[in-house]
């Protein structure tokens, strides 16, 4: 079976406020010093899990359209070298819309990009501002069409349950981005996450996150209208014309190996869960000391595994097998799901089974995090 990779470049122009993902503000990053760093990271993951090809490769951040061109390609030349490529191998990276970064697209597309995820978050300029973002939506609009002419395939994000935001504001919003011309849409609820600037000025008054009743309203309007345009959700924020959907994602979410390298990155290899160092002065320190940026590698039972398993794939529109994951994880069939609990989630609506298949419904799918507290056996967390 073919594998996916994770690249993670943490540095950013500016930390936005709703964000706590590993991204990191620096005034000057050595880029000979960090390419041998990633190249030897990558390396390290080869030597411990070689022999089958990529699928996928995705550079997440933090910021990677703010990597020279010229890096990329040569991380992309290693990895083939390493592993090989599966004939379609998506090659994904994240990108901010501003001019300065889309001026490389051309570039990041010839060092072998084939698809691009375009961190628009908003069509609109006094949202822009509020989420903290450097672009405006022209500017955003812009860069969009330069993605669209230099990539095979583009994707981009949105946020929205926005405070204040109505529900005809935002369709109004969905209808214009449905309207762009792509065949993957990434829309995001905002969530106020701990130890970041808008957990912050929540506590302190300065606004006040979008209630749940209007915020599920937006959410409904959402699955309507990406429906009717013929991009439905295949994940619970995730939406795609058939064939357009994330190849990457996918590994994650059905739960197949992915290798993780860079700062802060994760990974799922051989029944081992690795995590490297978090920091990128930790990571380079590890690297010039171990050849490799790994913090943490560890084993993980069978029962962990299924729960995670379960966690990933019930985010998913077509759900999970049960049978297949029990065989998978070498547990009973019986132990994989909460029986119980699934009729009555069944009887209101809020999950479906079909044979051995079992998923939230879209009426589960807004209070996912319910459903699968009541789905998933606690006995499959304990390690």
């Amino acid at each position: 079976m073919a594998r996916a990779l994770y690249i993670h470049w943490p540095f950013c122009l500016k930390k936005c406020p709703y964000c706590d993902f590993n991204s990191h503000v620096r005034d000057g990053v050595e880029m000979a010093e960090w390419q041998a760093a990633l190249l030897a990271d990558m390396r390290h993951e080869a030597e411990r899990a070689g022999g089958e090809r990529l699928e996928s490769i995705f550079f997440g951040g933090g910021t990677p359209s703010l990597m020279p061109p010229g890096m990329v390609g040569v991380l992309l030349e290693e990895a083939a070298r390493l592993w090989g490529f599966e004939p379609q191998v998506e090659i994904t990276l994240e990108a901010n819309p501003s001019s300065v970064e889309a001026a490389n697209f051309a570039s990041l597309a010839d060092a072998g990009v084939n698809r691009v995820s375009l961190g628009l978050q908003a069509l609109d300029d006094a949202a822009l501002r509020f989420l903290g973002r450097l672009h405006s939506a022209h500017e955003g609009l812009t860069a969009l069409r330069t993605a669209q002419e230099a990539f095979e395939r583009v994707s981009f994000d949105l946020i929205y349950a926005r405070p204040g935001q109505t529900a005809g504001q935002w369709a109004s919003e969905l209808k214009q981005a449905l309207g762009l011309g792509t065949g993957h849409l990434s829309l995001y609820q905002l969530t106020i996450e701990p130890n970041t600037r808008f957990a912050t000025d929540v506590r302190q008054g300065a606004f006040m996150p979008l209630a749940e009743d209007p915020a599920a309203d937006l959410f409904a309007v959402t699955r309507e209208l990406t429906e009717a345009a013929g991009l439905p959700a295949y994940e619970i924020s995730n939406h795609a014309r058939s064939g357009d959907e994330s190849r990457h994602n996918l590994a994650y979410w059905r739960y197949r190996d992915y290798l993780g390298v860079g700062p802060g990155a994760h990974g799922r290899r051989g029944g081992l869960a690795t995590r490297r160092h978090r920091k990128p002065e930790n990571f380079l320190a590890a690297v010039g000391r171990n050849k490799h940026g790994l913090a943490e590698e560890r084993p993980l039972g069978s029962r962990e595994q299924a729960s995670e398993a379960l966690l990933m794939g019930l985010r998913l529109r077509e759900g999970v097998d049960l049978g297949a994951l029990a065989a998978r994880f070498g547990l009973p069939p019986d132990h994989m799901i909460e029986y119980d609990r699934l009729a009555i989630l069944e009887s209101h609506g809020l999950a479906w089974r079909e044979g051995e298949r079992v998923g939230a419904t879209a009426q589960g799918m807004p209070v996912l995090d319910a459903v699968l507290g009541e789905l998933v056996p606690a006995a499959l967390a304990v390690t």
